[in-house]
């Protein structure tokens, strides 16, 4: 049975867990002094963390400078704080009239509904087990398993998050350990077993592999 108490993480926890990442692999350990500290951290966001999934939903699957012009249009017809009631007073078609699509208007939507009724309860959601918490924010219409895995990653900096869709994960870990071509997500799940319950560090340097490959700022 999963604990249902869950321990908060801390900065020193996440530095317990690199170390413990570095002692078990050597190519890890290489990474780790290339890339520095893990800079994870949970969120101290008032709301629970509803405006970071917005943001989420409302960037999906478009560039950048886009996604948050898109975003500060919708934002700007909140003036106050945003809230579930605030977004749910909004009309779809000064949604729309920001540049959201008719299906994140939808999702998002129905995000602040469910945040309303309780079913994504954002304010207790760091009292709860990593599967729970995806369970809850799937019910979401536009939230899968992917957008879960990043609420759990950068907003709680969950230690042992595992987004094996992600192909950045992928790209990167292939990278470390010199595997050609990448893993599928099927292939890569097992390859994570061993660096339990610490997959998160994994996932997190995976990524700055793949940005010090590219010659792009660490993050």
């Amino acid at each position: 049975m999963v604990e249902r108490t869950i321990r908060p993480v801390s900065s020193r926890r996440v530095s317990e867990a690199t170390r413990a990442v570095a002692a078990l692999d050597p190519a890890m350990a290489a990474l780790i002094r290339r890339a520095g500290p893990c800079s994870l951290t949970p969120s101290r966001d008032a709301d629970g963390g509803f405006a970071e999934l917005i943001r989420g939903i409302s960037s999906q699957q478009i560039a950048g400078a886009e996604a948050a012009a898109i975003h500060g249009r919708f934002r700007a017809l909140v003036p106050g704080e945003l809230t579930s009631d605030a977004v749910l007073a909004l009309s779809e078609e000064s949604m729309r009239g920001a540049g959201l699509s008719a299906a994140k208007t939808a999702s998002i939507r129905d995000l602040a509904a469910k945040v309303d009724d309780g079913t994504v309860p954002l304010r207790q959601l760091g009292r709860m087990p990593d599967e729970e918490i995806v369970e809850r924010l799937t019910t979401v219409r536009g939230i899968g398993r992917w957008t879960a895995e990043m609420f759990l990653v950068f907003h709680l900096a969950r230690l042992d998050v595992w987004p094996v869709d992600d192909l950045g994960v992928r790209s990167g870990f292939a990278l470390t350990f010199g595997i050609d071509p990448a893993p599928t997500a099927r292939q890569l799940r097992p390859m994570g077993d061993r660096f339990r319950p610490y997959r998160t560090i994994i996932t997190w340097y995976a990524w700055q592999a793949l940005r010090l490959s590219r010659g792009q700022p660490l993050r």
